[in-house]
């Protein structure tokens, strides 16, 4: 899906973490284009200010840093009035161990749990959709329930991310779950780039790998326009809840399509174990009643 196959907008709101550059600013500007108000949720303002403006006087910059739960909170805080779409896209792969400012691996703290504290904080706002923004990195992962943080076992900088992203399509999986029982009109989706070259760097930790990982997304990959079309599909597609959009070409490149999910992804169980674990670090819950 690109700008110009996404449906009217006017009126509507988006939210976007991540969205000073790459795929998150991409996908806001095609959403603005389309007439939608979009706030960039960004760590650096000088930056988001920059994206903003260059997006256009419907989208707006407001300080979050997903690192830190307070400031997620304060964020939260900040949101007034119905939100039409939020677009967890911001990520994070670093290649040493490191910690948020509230303790936990930065990895699954960034990418997985301050998501989970901002949905939850804001679902009684949202109106239409929660999109995720994943990686096919998930094939392959495991939730280690045991060792969620790291602490004990050789730090693996590639598999720390694989167990992130399949942490938000658990997630994914397990919000869609309790908005149906909740009775709610609004659909949990997520989608994967591909390959895609938008400044974000995969690090795996071996030297001869992430070299050739470079080399290839140079010569291969796709711009950050066409890594935001799965998110767009995501956010204004015909995908079903719990769906997963992805390229249609391999799941590299290509138009947005919609994919089938495989291997630990499809687990209820550890999605409702990795859902109540993560309520309880970051002390946000579910806010929707059971009907």
């Amino acid at each position: 899906m690109t700008s110009m196959h996404i449906p009217d907008q006017t009126g509507r709101t988006a939210i976007v973490t991540g969205g000073s550059s790459g795929i998150g600013r991409a996908t806001a500007a095609a959403l603005a284009a389309r007439g939608a108000r979009v706030i960039l949720a960004v760590r650096d303002q000088t930056r988001g200010r920059a994206a903003a403006e260059g997006i256009g006087a419907s989208a707006e910059s407001r300080p979050l840093d997903l690192g830190s739960l307070a400031s997620v909170r304060a964020f939260a805080r900040t949101v007034e009035g119905p939100v039409d779409y939020l677009i967890n896209n911001a990520g994070l792969m670093t290649g040493a161990r490191q910690s948020t400012t509230d303790g936990f691996e930065s990895q699954f703290g960034i990418n997985h749990l301050g998501h989970f504290a901002l949905t939850n904080l804001l679902l009684s706002r949202i109106t239409r959709r929660v999109v995720t923004v994943s990686s096919a990195a998930y094939r392959g992962a495991r939730i280690d329930f045991d060792d969620l943080q790291w602490r004990r076992r050789p730090y693996r900088p590639f598999g720390a991310y694989g167990q992130s992203k399949l942490a938000n399509l658990l997630f994914t999986r397990e919000l869609q779950r309790r908005l149906d029982a909740a009775g709610s009109p609004i659909l949990a989706t997520a989608a994967h780039p591909g390959w895609a070259s938008t400044g974000f760097t995969m690090t795996t930790g071996r030297w001869l790998l992430d070299r050739t990982l470079a080399l290839g997304t140079r010569l291969l990959a796709q711009g950050p326009e066409a890594g935001a079309r799965p998110t767009l599909l995501a956010t204004a597609g015909a995908v079903p809840g719990a769906g997963f959009a992805g390229p249609s070409r391999f799941g590299v490149r290509g138009p947005a399509a919609v994919e089938t999910l495989s291997g630990e992804a499809l687990d209820d169980d550890a999605a409702r174990r990795l859902w109540e674990v993560s309520e309880r670090l970051t002390g946000v819950a579910f806010p929707l009643s059971a009907v």
